[in-house]
């Protein structure tokens, strides 16, 4: 190594941080130039900022890195992921220079973008710009309420703090100006942002397309903001030392002036920067930071220094634990709490529905049952994107989480859906609390990436959709989600359900809370439906995905399969007919899921007559019907007019119905 620069010999512990930083451009270097593939830019241009903040600045344990007091590290920026593992191997995680040496290969520890539960230390799974600025407002808020749920006078648990990495594209996302603009209005001071203002994006000079004020921005959104050299090590510990304890009641940004590409000189402070152009000069680039012609290589005085540190890490640790121990003996229930020791599903079988007789839309169902459920799961938080009026998931009794009540179970997301999905993930991230986020079916599409984030990363969030079909009338096609739900249902481990009733929406809730590492959509209606059924088994057909609502009186000819709303309809249509068997699929990710001889028994193969009833388009039902089967689903967009007008319009009547089932030799 090089000697360090004068100003830093009369501070060894600078000194060495200032070493860790050239050693680890060496190591993002050799990542990078071993795949051939990666982004060289934001991961040189912030090695000063990962060396303040993992060798002096951050509190976690390596060998206990789900501790639920570390402070938390959000990469938004993920493409800059080498940079993450630099400084989480450094730092002392369970990830080895052999991992990094597999950076960007199949199955490794090491994936382009960070992703939860691949990599101890990776928080969150990061991709979308934007999307790790909104997580780390969730972990925020889970902050906050962790904090007010479970401090005590005399012992106190969780005070972590959150620290997002984030990039110009990070912010120029619309989801990121959601997100903050929440966060300063909830007064989030245990969140900063680490803006990594290096003025360039992939095309070129960020100043083509981008001429705010950032930092004007961000105070009207009630930031505290400090600008420093983000290639100077003393200016980022100072800041961060000054903003982040600060319990002012506003959400912190260091403004971090960098070059991208720093170290590269031929690439340094351009786009080319960026991603791999920069990997034929990484030998000379070396040489001239002071580093040996030897790949991956970490000097002993770079691992002694965090070995001291993870030492030091360790005792904070334990000192730790004799509170939180101190704490369990004097509250045992909230103890009890925090280990999710009880579960909620239990008290679905106290749960009657009143006035079964009545009808009521599943959406105003499922208002009901939680309001049942909040009462005996301290856990369940949730929130609507200004809808709360429409999606009627608001907690009666309890108070909104704000500034001035951390202790608050309902979150106003304003509208903002997109922000609402990831904040959601970003509360699920720590497995604490349960929340779930509301809004009109159709606003998913702005929720997707959020969503298929949680599908990625196992997630147990819950999206709570109303407004299912084309029943919403007047509204018109802009509201009407014809094409939404066979959307939901195309995303990898995430369960759908759209139930019939309310006993089949009691099922859903009872098969969320079996299953804890996969997000959960509800699909929900708006207008009025019968409760169908009062006997209890078909809260249990629900977690199997689909069951027989009406058995054929004679020998099987035809089956009717239908969901949500459509299942009344099925049944009223089918009551002419002796040889009918109706089934009711609420969950055909849950009817995957079954073993063969389950299946065979609901849709036996050798009844080929089969027709398909749903508010939606038919593309996910020709698995079930079959070439020689029918859908009766919706084909088109709709238009505005009576939900009675469009169901005639677009078929979804009991008359058609009988037509197709007779149609049926």
């Amino acid at each position: 190594m090089s000697s360090c620069p004068e100003e830093w010999k009369y501070d060894r512990d600078l000194g060495a941080l200032r070493e860790a930083e050239i050693v680890s451009k060496g190591l993002v270097c050799d990542q990078i130039s071993r795949a051939q593939s990666g982004h060289l830019g934001t991961a040189l241009g912030c090695s000063a900022i990962g060396a303040a903040l993992f060798g002096r600045l951050l509190r976690f344990n390596p060998r206990e890195p789900r501790w639920i007091n570390r402070d938390r590290f959000v990469l938004s920026c993920g493409h800059a992921s080498a940079f993450l593992y630099a400084w989480l191997h450094l730092a002392g995680y369970n990830l080895a220079l052999e991992d990094l040496k597999k950076f960007r290969q199949a199955r490794s520890k090491t994936p382009g973008h960070p992703e939860f539960g691949v990599t101890e230390g990776v928080e969150c799974t990061t991709g979308p710009l934007g999307q790790g600025v909104a997580n780390a407002v969730g972990f925020a808020i889970g902050g906050k309420k962790s904090e007010a749920l479970f401090n005590t006078n005399a012992h106190k648990i969780f005070d972590y703090r959150v620290a997002c990495l984030c990039g110009d594209g990070c912010l120029q996302e619309g989801i990121a100006a959601e997100a903050c603009s929440l966060a300063g209005h909830l007064g989030l001071d245990n969140l900063t942002l680490i803006y990594d203002r290096n003025s360039v994006t992939i095309d070129g000079r960020l100043a083509r397309s981008q001429s705010e004020d950032v930092e004007k921005r961000f105070a009207a959104y009630g930031f505290e903001i400090e600008t420093i050299d983000g290639t100077n090590l003393k200016q980022i510990i100072a800041a961060y030392g000054k903003l982040v304890p600060s319990k002012n009641g506003r959400p912190k940004m260091l403004i971090a002036d960098t070059i991208i590409g720093d170290g590269i000189d031929e690439v340094a402070g351009t786009n080319r920067a960026h991603g791999e152009a920069g990997i034929k000069f990484i030998r000379s680039a070396k040489a001239k930071l002071g580093l040996p012609n030897i790949d991956f290589f970490v000097p002993h005085g770079v691992k002694e220094f965090f070995e001291n540190q993870l030492r030091k890490k360790v005792s904070e640790y334990n000192f730790w634990c004799h509170t939180f121990d101190a704490w369990s003996e004097k509250n045992p229930e909230l103890h009890k709490i925090l280990l999710k020791e009880h579960d909620p599903a239990v008290e679905l079988g106290n749960f009657k529905c009143e006035n079964p007789e009545r009808k009521i839309s599943t959406r105003a169902a499922n208002g009901e049952i939680m309001q049942f459920l909040a009462g005996r799961d301290p856990l369940m938080v949730t929130g609507s994107a200004d809808l709360f009026s429409s999606t009627k998931n608001y907690l009666e009794g309890c108070t909104d989480f704000s500034a001035n009540d951390r202790n608050g179970r309902n979150i106003e997301f304003g509208v903002r859906e997109h922000a609402m999905g990831a904040i959601g993930n970003g509360l699920c991230y720590d497995d604490i609390f349960r929340p779930s986020c509301a809004t009109f079916l159709v606003f998913s599409d702005y929720m997707r990436a959020a969503i298929r984030l949680a599908a990625m990363a196992n997630l147990h969030t819950l999206y709570l959709f109303t407004h299912d079909s084309i029943a919403v009338g007047q509204d018109g096609p802009t509201h009407q989600p014809v094409e939404t739900l066979a959307s939901l249902r195309c995303m990898p481990n995430l369960y759908v359900i759209r139930p019939a009733d309310y006993e089949e929406l009691a099922g859903a809730w009872l098969a969320y809370y079996a299953n804890k590492n996969s997000p959960f959509a509800f699909i929900l209606s708006r207008q009025d439906l019968p409760i169908l059924h009062k006997n209890g088994t078909e809260r249990r057909g629900v977690l199997r995905g689909a069951y027989v609502v009406r058995w054929e009186k004679s020998k099987l000819r035809c089956i009717a399969i239908a969901t949500g709303s459509e299942v009344a309809l099925a049944l009223e249509g089918a009551k002419i007919f002796d040889d009918v068997r109706v089934v009711s699929m609420p969950c055909m990710e849950l009817f995957d899921e079954q073993e063969d001889d389950f299946k065979e028994l609901i849709l036996p193969g050798a009844c080929k007559n089969r027709v398909a009833i749903e508010a939606g388009v038919a593309m996910p039902w020709y698995k079930y019907v079959g070439i020689g089967g029918k859908c009766m689903c919706v084909h088109g967009f709709g238009f505005s007019g009576s939900a009675d007008d469009l169901c005639v319009a677009k078929g979804l009547t009991v008359n058609n119905l009988v037509e197709q089932l007779s149609s049926f030799a």
